[in-house]
C-alpha cells in the first residue's frame, strides 16, 4: 500500500489525491465502488480530514469520483451514451445500452400550462394541458428529472394511462398516436435549483444537461413538451443526423 512522504516538497494532499488516482486507474478502487469515509483515509495516511477531503476534491475535478449527498464518495462509472433523434425514445435508449431502467411519477396535475408551453403545443392560452413529473433511473441511478405536457383537451385522462404504463410511446399509442417524432430540441448546461438537485440527489453547484423538446404526432401536430435535466455525472447527450 502506497504511503505519502513528508518533508519532500508536495503537499500531503496531492500525494493523497495522486494514490487514490492510481488505485482507481489500476481498478484496485473498481468503477462504482465507494471510497473509505474521511475519517478513515485519514487514519490511513495519518493526517487531518481538511488534507482528505482537498485530495478527494481534486480527484472529482478530474472526475474520477461523484460525491452523493447523505452517501458518500463513489469511484465515478462511465456515462450513458443517450441518442437524441427524431425518434428519441427513453426505454429503447436504455435497452440498447443493455441498462435496467425504471421511471417514477412523482406527480401529475391539470393545469393552465405557462405562456411558453401553450405556444409550444399550439394551444390557446386559456387552455389546460396536463403535467407529469418523473425521475428516470438506468441500473439503480437516477439520469434524468422530467417535466412533460400534453394537451389535456386532445388526451382526456391521460395520466391515469401514463401511471400504468410508464411509456410516453404506449400511453400515446392509446389514444391514437402510433408515430411521433421529435420536432425541436435545445440543449444547455445549467447549475439547478435546491428542487432539482434535491430530486437527482446531486450538489447545487454540479451542471445538468437542460434538454427542451417538442414532440408532434405524423400531421406535424405537436402531443408533447419536455424539459429533461439529465444528470451531467450519468449521461452524455449525442445528437444523431437522421437521414
Amino acid at each position: 500500500m502506497a504511503e505519502i512522504e513528508r518533508g519532500r516538497g508536495v503537499a500531503l494532499w496531492s500525494q493523497i489525491s495522486g494514490i487514490l488516482a492510481d488505485d482507481i486507474l489500476k481498478g484496485a478502487l473498481r468503477q462504482g465502488e465507494q471510497l473509505p469515509s474521511a475519517q478513515e483515509l485519514a487514519v490511513r495516511f495519518n493526517v487531518n480530514r481538511h488534507t482528505v477531503r482537498r485530495a478527494v476534491a481534486a480527484l472529482e475535478q478530474r472526475n474520477l469520483v461523484r460525491t452523493e449527498q447523505g452517501r458518500g464518495t463513489f469511484v465515478q462509472e462511465h456515462a450513458l451514451d443517450y441518442p437524441i433523434s427524431r425518434r428519441t425514445r427513453f426505454t429503447q435508449n436504455m435497452r440498447n445500452l443493455n441498462v435496467e431502467a425504471d421511471i417514477e411519477v412523482l406527480e401529475d396535475a391539470r393545469e393552465i400550462p405557462p405562456p411558453q408551453v401553450a405556444q409550444a403545443l399550439c394551444m390557446d392560452r386559456h387552455a389546460y394541458a396536463y403535467r407529469i413529473e418523473t425521475i428516470s433511473r438506468a441500473d439503480g441511478h437516477i439520469v434524468d428529472y422530467s417535466t412533460a405536457y400534453f394537451p389535456a383537451a386532445r388526451f382526456t385522462g391521460l395520466p391515469s394511462v401514463y401511471r400504468r404504463l410508464r411509456s410516453v410511446t404506449r400511453t400515446l399509442e392509446e389514444f391514437g398516436v402510433i408515430d411521433y417524432e421529435r420536432k425541436h430540441t435545445r440543449v444547455s448546461a445549467r447549475l439547478p435549483d435546491a428542487h432539482t438537485a434535491r430530486l437527482m440527489k446531486q450538489a447545487t453547484n454540479r451542471p445538468v444537461l437542460y434538454v427542451q423538446s417538442i414532440n408532434a404526432d405524423t400531421r406535424g401536430v405537436p402531443v408533447q413538451y419536455g424539459i429533461t435535466r439529465f444528470s451531467g455525472e450519468w449521461v452524455q447527450l449525442v445528437l444523431m443526423a437522421d437521414g
